[in-house]
């Protein structure tokens, strides 16, 4: 479904990312581990449009997105959550939710459109706040959350666009002991429903071994390591650099 070709951006003489290539299939759950500066971050903001890549493709379905800018991307069915959240903080958390819905659908700011399944959209947003425990937070402005209900609202937001491929950059982070559970059980069911494509970057190995099928590993930019979990956390390559265990 997803597929970068000899991926590539530089920052002046500073390589970020370095000829990633690496295809990425529905139902399953790829966690992208390695030290900070990396290159993870930069990876899904070349996936996802928020970087123009110096060289290389992004594929998606069989089209080449490489030119596309993000809004575009996500169209197509690119969906992406930040380490910093990113809503709309003077709506309410039913309004953040409803306008993802309201976008998803094509809607954008018809008016008579929008009124007349206005009761529709709503609907569809209470159930996905439902799903994320937030229900009750509702009529809460989203500046008003705490950080880890703010996790949940972006998660539920990308739950309403309903994209192919689920771009999560470290979604427990910030989030107390309480809190993580619940956006762990999100993606369990996301993954679940074995149609999407997911793509996790985490630093709690944890949570890494629980929810992955696949680890890819990168340092310095360049995909060093690629495989099941068991193998790639047991390679000597993980085992001293990025989780500090000598060979």
């Amino acid at each position: 479904m997803l597929e970068t070709k000899n991926l590539t951006i530089r920052f002046g003489g500073h390589v970020a990312v370095d000829g990633v290539s690496c295809a990425f299939k529905p139902g399953t759950l790829t966690a992208i581990v390695g030290p900070n500066g990396a290159g993870k971050t930069t990876y899904f903001n070349l996936i996802s449009g928020q970087l123009p890549a110096t060289s290389g493709e992004v594929w998606l379905d069989g089209e080449n997105l490489t030119a596309q800018p993000a809004p575009v991307r996500t169209r197509r069915g690119l969906g992406r959550a930040f380490q910093l959240t990113q809503l709309f903080p003077h709506l309410t958390v039913l309004e953040n939710v409803r306008l993802a819905v309201q976008a998803r659908r094509g809607l954008g700011l018809r008016l008579l459109s929008v009124w007349l399944s206005h009761r529709e959209l709503v609907q569809e947003a209470e159930a996905i706040l439902q799903r994320v425990r937030l229900d009750h937070r509702a009529t809460d402005f989203a500046a008003s959350l705490p950080h880890g209900d703010q996790r949940k609202l972006e998660v539920a937001m990308l739950i309403a666009l309903d994209p192919k491929v689920y771009l999560f950059d470290e979604p427990t982070a910030g989030m107390s002991v309480d809190e993580v559970p619940v956006v762990l059980d999100l993606i369990r069911a996301l993954k679940a429903e074995k149609k999407h494509t997911l793509l996790l970057v985490e630093h709690k190995m944890d949570v890494v071994r629980e929810l992955a099928d696949r680890i890819i590993v990168l340092h310095q930019g360049r995909l060093v390591a690629d495989g099941d979990p068991a193998t790639v956390i047991a390679s000597p390559v993980v085992q001293e650099a990025y989780l500090g265990v000598a060979a």
